[in-house]
């Protein structure tokens, strides 16, 4: 229960969700764990072996109902395979992870009770969009590929909020 209160908090500091008093539409939160690196710790035998590392737990929200319902968006995602092969050979390269990447992007204010969920501190609906929409990834992909259309394919891959910088000059 901690875990939720705390990235309830999170997310309304943000702005990404509000306090909304009745819609027809509630979709249940859950927690479920996340995985957040690796480490190497020594076993009984004293080797070396790396385990992976539970930080803390990610607060999602179950859209099947609201999935069915929607228009799908049919946009392709770039093929990691074509990413890599544009990667190979280069000098120099660095991977980012966007920053909150989905909840950049505003949902349309007729839309965001549809993203209602109930949960003990009170039923809140996202202004941002979250993980779970069925078309959240290719709506996040349109953006990053408009936004950072004249980079793609020469120094630089976005797939989703996961961007992959590349160069054979470190002053390019």
């Amino acid at each position: 229960m901690k875990a939720v209160k705390k990235e309830i908090i999170k997310w309304l500091h943000a702005g990404i969700i509000y306090l909304i008093s009745n819609s027809n539409w509630v979709n249940p939160a859950q927690c479920v764990p996340k995985k957040s690196g690796i480490t190497v710790v020594h076993n009984d035998k004293d080797e070396l072996t790396p385990i992976r590392i539970l930080k803390r737990w990610r607060v999602c929200m179950d859209y099947q109902k609201l999935n069915a319902a929607t228009t799908k968006d049919h946009f392709l995602l770039p093929f990691i395979d074509q990413m890599l092969d544009r990667l190979a050979g280069k000098a120099y390269y660095c991977f980012l992870d966007g920053y909150f990447g989905y909840n950049q992007i505003a949902i349309a204010p007729e839309d965001q009770e549809k993203t209602n969920f109930p949960c003990p501190f009170g039923t809140f609906a996202f202004s941002h969009m979250p993980f779970g929409l069925c078309n959240a990834p290719t709506i996040i992909q349109r953006c990053m590929m408009v936004i950072f259309s004249n980079m793609i394919e020469d120094s630089l891959e976005v797939f989703l909020d996961d961007f992959l910088v590349y160069e054979n000059d470190f002053d390019h």
